[in-house]
């Protein structure tokens, strides 16, 4: 895409600060496009994942939960950029609506609008906290050292996800544990031309991010899509999943390419939460300890997630400071509300977003664009089908080398930052979980300052965040002592 003239001054220029971030109209652009393109999957995998059946037998049907997660996702994603100005997409976030649908699968008394109400109050509260300045606190009470560890270890969580999306790397089915839980390929081989075109488009990725050529990332992400379309096409490889079918480990790892037809979007589901619900199905402690773990699941990862992007997109200033951090923030306390009101589950800031950022995206008009793309997708979802998981993989492998390349920042002499920092950035990654990783590291910065004899360093914040991540992963022996399980 040639660079589009912006004329600097302009009304869109002032608004979004374009010049100020040193970037400019087609990078904003491109880098709305590969934020798109990087996140689209969710569109299909949201609806499989709240697939199930509640315990009235009732589901959320897949047309309906794909045409909300587009909807919700360009609402949301198109306010972050036009009113907190980052180029920060939002969807439905993974690890939240896999708890849900388990959560539902497991409790015979709940329903879905019951477990969507529970998401929508924990956003509630989320929203409370931010507005009442104690989230912006938590987030300035984390020491430098943390939050680069923070980076770090979204940079390795990010690339993990790309390898294991492409199935470069894959889990190993292994029930007596004896072997290791991930392994390159299939049995330890790389098969199929899914895995090619992964291969094909991390190596011309790399290769033009290395000459420097703009639009590297969004280039490799067409190029490995055309040469996907090809091999499907001619090859009729098909997904590694199918109903019915034995697992294929030669296919694509879900979408495979395809043309799709236009439908009308089906967005029944908007409104159909019961806010109180699962309080009088399973009881006040029960609900309550479900909404504080869904509570500290979107509270830590949006804040791992936006000192991640937001260093890599350079809009940190020198006080570690993010512009707007507020409207950031309530931007993604607003995704709980109204993606568990929609009924597909909490929204919250993607990873993802990297790849645009990767592309040189550094404002909310990036935002905006991809928010539009998913309101297109809404309607017709040719691009969605078209862009199979191994087409983006090596966009999200390259942009978490960009984001570990900031580990060098941290004090690793002064073991009571390295340390945590340590666990902080291997947690995310070995566990899929940013929250995870942010709750070790906190709990042992807090540990180790105390066995150095410098607790009174250590901010009341970050006692009060350790202390309700130790409830947090305390939270199975308590539902254990209290029979909820």
């Amino acid at each position: 895409m040639p660079d589009l003239m912006l004329k600097q001054g302009s009304a869109l220029d002032r608004y979004f600060k374009i010049s100020e971030r040193g970037s400019n109209l087609s990078r904003e652009i491109r880098g709305g496009f590969a934020t798109f393109f990087a996140m689209s999957y969710i569109v299909v995998l949201n609806p499989l994942i709240l697939s199930g059946p509640d315990s009235t037998g009732a589901t959320l049907g897949f047309p309906a939960v794909a045409a909300v997660t587009a909807f919700v996702a360009g609402i949301l994603t198109i306010l972050m950029g036009a009113w907190a100005k980052h180029p920060f997409a939002l969807a439905t976030g993974l690890g939240v609506n896999a708890f849900v649908a388990v959560t539902v699968a497991t409790n015979p008394g709940l329903t879905w609008p019951d477990m969507m109400g529970l998401v929508m109050l924990s956003g509630i509260t989320m929203l409370i906290l931010v507005l009442t300045g104690f989230r912006t606190a938590v987030f300035k009470a984390v020491p430098e050292g943390l939050k680069t560890a923070i980076v770090v270890g979204i940079g390795l969580f990010i690339a993990l996800i790309g390898l294991v999306n492409a199935g470069f790397v894959r889990r190993i089915p292994d029930v007596a544990g004896t072997t290791v839980p991930v392994g390159l390929g299939f049995d330890g081989k790389l098969l199929g031309w899914p895995t090619l075109v992964f291969v094909f488009g991390l190596i011309l990725t790399i290769a033009l991010v290395v000459r420097k050529v703009k639009g590297a990332i969004l280039i490799g992400i067409v190029a490995s899509t055309v040469l996907a379309v090809i091999l499907e096409f001619t090859l009729r490889i098909g997904p590694s999943v199918q109903p019915g079918q034995p697992y294929n480990p030669q296919g694509w790892s879900l979408v495979a390419p395809a043309f799709s037809e236009w439908a009308a979007p089906d967005l029944s589901l908007i409104g159909r939460a019961n806010p109180f619900g699962a309080f009088e199905h399973l009881g006040f402690v029960a609900a309550t300890l479900l909404a504080f773990v869904i509570l500290l699941s979107i509270f830590f990862d949006a804040m791992g997630t936006m000192v991640g992007l937001a260093t890599e997109a350079g809009s940190i200033d020198k006080d570690g400071n993010i512009p707007n951090v507020d409207r950031v923030l309530q931007v993604d306390a607003l995704g709980a509300i109204v993606g568990g009101g929609a009924s597909v589950s909490s929204n919250q800031i993607y990873v993802e977003s990297g790849a645009g950022i990767g592309e040189g995206a550094r404002t909310g008009l990036a935002s905006v664009v991809t928010g539009l793309l998913f309101l297109v997708a809404m309607f017709f979802t040719p691009l969605i089908n078209l862009v199979p998981f191994e087409a983006v993989a090596p966009a999200l492998v390259v942009v978490g080398f960009m984001m570990v390349s900031q580990v060098g920042k941290i004090d690793w002499q002064d073991l009571g930052i390295a340390i945590p920092a340590f666990l902080t950035f291997t947690l995310m990654p070995f566990t899929y979980s940013i929250a995870n990783g942010l709750g070790a590291g906190f709990i042992m910065f807090v540990l180790i300052r105390t066995f150095q004899g410098r607790a009174r360093e250590v901010h009341p914040l970050m006692w009060a965040v350790a202390g309700a991540f130790l409830l947090f992963f305390a939270i199975g022996p308590i539902e254990a002592a209290l029979g909820l399980h």
